[in-house]
């Protein structure tokens, strides 16, 4: 591939990287003389429903949804569309079953919950498992956009993965969640302009969606919704699969709850995850008609096959420099999909160092800190947990597709700790030895 950025393409860019830097260092500026760990970790509790709605989103619709869901609409046609079936399911769940829980009893870490049900082993190893879980999934996030920007620009990825990391990880340390939040909110406009400006240009080119339709019926890509359990992605799978999946997200993973929990009340903590409903339901529908506009494109000249391409989550951004090759708009798409990958990785890391304070640092070796001490290690927390994501990237590149290598991961760590939350949350007659014989599961 000849085409490479234009210096209008690299200005998009690092003005995005700027202004996420920025939030940053105005919310570090601005709370420096009243800062604790409440304000660093739970912005006091006093959020409103727009950024916590949008942060919410921004979470966990990232670079992997963004190149992922694509290249999976390309290569397997349209049954992943019906994944919004399970997220309809799941949301009544996390909003009225699990979070009443964790907002009443004012928590900063979810796992506290664990301790006061079980025992303080039960904490812990939940803990772990939850930050085993989220490394590795941070890790995929900061390696996937790099991926992306190394096919459209031929700069080396591992480049991009130490100055996005390092950008992502200041301005996280720095700024706390407020920080976090306020640039989730400004990343997810980014990132719906990216998309749409895929979308449009696209349709345009083939004639329109219904003529895409039309090339995707011809070449079998469009799929009825199917009950054989045989198949890749099956009612089962889309609907019961992903609530549960999901519901592992948004009900009981740190990253979720603890930005639900900066909310005002526990009824704007509610709305705010009904509001992802379309909010998700949407970006994964123009994710997948941009694989559809893809598709359309590479029908008789698959660009896997001719070697133009070395994994499939490179489909879109080969495109957009086929295409979308104007000053500016690949810079927008690039600045898109690492919106996406930047929002989740702060996310995680704010909630990583979350977790290590609330339920290692403090119970173990601080019970008398002080607040300003506990909010400078909890910075510096944030810090190492940086490094070591970057780190992580190695481990990442050997995961294969990014799509199924998150989806495994989250269904293998996430699911044995939402039975655990489960357990404790549905039945009252559970004890610590009902936690003792799960624990088994969790850790094999």
């Amino acid at each position: 591939m000849n085409k490479t950025f234009h210096v209008a393409d690299y200005a998009i860019f690092l003005v995005i990287l700027a202004i996420s830097m920025g939030i940053g260092i105005f919310y570090a500026r601005k709370g420096r003389k009243k800062e604790t760990t409440a304000t660093f970790l739970m912005a006091d509790r006093s959020m409103s429903i727009l950024p916590v709605s949008m942060s919410l989103l921004a979470s966990f619709v990232s670079t992997i949804a963004i190149l992922g869901i694509p290249s999976e609409m390309y290569i397997y046609g349209t049954q992943f569309l019906y994944a919004g079936l399970g997220f309809m399911l799941l949301v009544p769940l996390a909003a009225h079953i699990y979070l009443p829980i964790f907002y009443k009893l004012k928590l900063t870490s979810v796992f506290e919950y664990l301790e006061m049900r079980f025992n303080k082993t039960c904490r812990k190893t939940a803990a772990v498992c939850f930050i085993i879980q989220m490394l590795l999934y941070i890790s995929i996030v900061l390696y996937a956009p790099s991926l992306a920007f190394e096919a459209v620009t031929g700069l080396n990825k591992w480049i991009t993965v130490f100055v996005v990391g390092i950008v992502c990880t200041l301005y996280t340390s720095i700024g706390g969640i407020k920080a976090v939040m306020w640039t989730d909110a400004f990343q997810v406009l980014v990132l719906i302009a990216g998309l749409a400006a895929v979308l449009i240009k696209g349709s345009i080119d083939m004639g329109g969606m219904g003529n895409i339709w039309a090339i995707m019926e011809e070449r079998n890509r469009t799929y009825v919704f199917d009950t054989d359990p045989r198949i890749r992605h099956t009612f089962w799978t889309m609907t019961f699969g992903n609530c549960f999946q999901w519901l592992a997200i948004y009900g009981v993973n740190q990253a979720t709850v603890q930005r639900a929990m900066t909310s005002r009340t526990l009824r704007q903590a509610q709305l705010a995850l009904y509001v992802n409903i379309p909010g998700w339901i949407g970006v994964v529908t123009i994710c997948g008609l941009c694989g559809f506009v893809a598709f359309a494109e590479y029908k008789d000249c698959d660009p896997l096959e001719q070697g133009r391409i070395g994994s499939p989550d490179q489909l879109l951004p080969l495109y957009v420099m086929d295409k979308l090759y104007y000053p500016g708009l690949p810079g927008l798409f690039i600045s898109c999909v690492f919106s996406g990958g930047l929002s989740t990785m702060s996310s995680g890391l704010n909630s990583l160092a979350a977790v290590t304070m609330e339920d290692f640092i403090k119970p173990t070796y601080f019970s008398e800190l002080s607040e300003q001490r506990a909010t400078l290690i909890s910075k510096i927390i944030t810090l190492c947990y940086g490094a070591v994501m970057v780190a992580f990237t190695f481990v990442a590149s050997n995961l294969g597709a990014i799509l199924q290598a998150s989806v495994g991961l989250f269904g293998m760590i996430g699911g044995p700790v939402l039975g655990v939350f489960t357990l404790g949350i549905i039945y009252p007659w559970a004890n610590s030895k009902a936690w003792n014989i799960n624990s088994k599961h969790l850790l094999c």
